[in-house]
């Protein structure tokens, strides 16, 4: 199934679970050995392979990098990069904090009213 906006946040965990179930399948691995090699407990990758959703995303995670899959998150969500102009308008500083939509909080001008 491919994940869309559409599923719910349950039908979503479930199919990363059976995505997670079938990798370990595909590595040779039981759930006794992928938890000893995440460094977490059977159950929880029991809970992940099953899409519950009281399972932490450091325990995700552990898994996912037991399989070899960590690599993927940058697809998923890529390092943001800014445009050549943004990045001469900071010159090389980072940005601290987002500003919001200035155009939003200024105020419309209208005729007759003083400036």
């Amino acid at each position: 199934m491919k994940i869309t906006p559409q599923l719910t946040d349950e039908a979503i965990l479930q199919e990363l679970g059976g995505r997670l179930t079938q990798t370990r399948i595909e590595h040779n691995l039981t759930q006794a050995a992928l938890a000893e090699q995440a460094g977490v407990s059977k159950r929880t990758v029991e809970r992940l392979e099953s899409g519950e959703v009281a399972t932490q995303l450091s325990g995700f995670l552990r898994v996912c990098r037991a399989l070899g899959l960590l690599e993927r998150f940058e697809l998923l969500l890529p390092e943001p990069v800014a445009s050549p102009m943004a990045q001469l308008k900071q010159a090389g500083r980072k940005r601290q904090r987002a500003t919001g939509n200035k155009a939003a909080a200024k105020k419309q001008w209208t005729w007759g009213e003083p400036a």
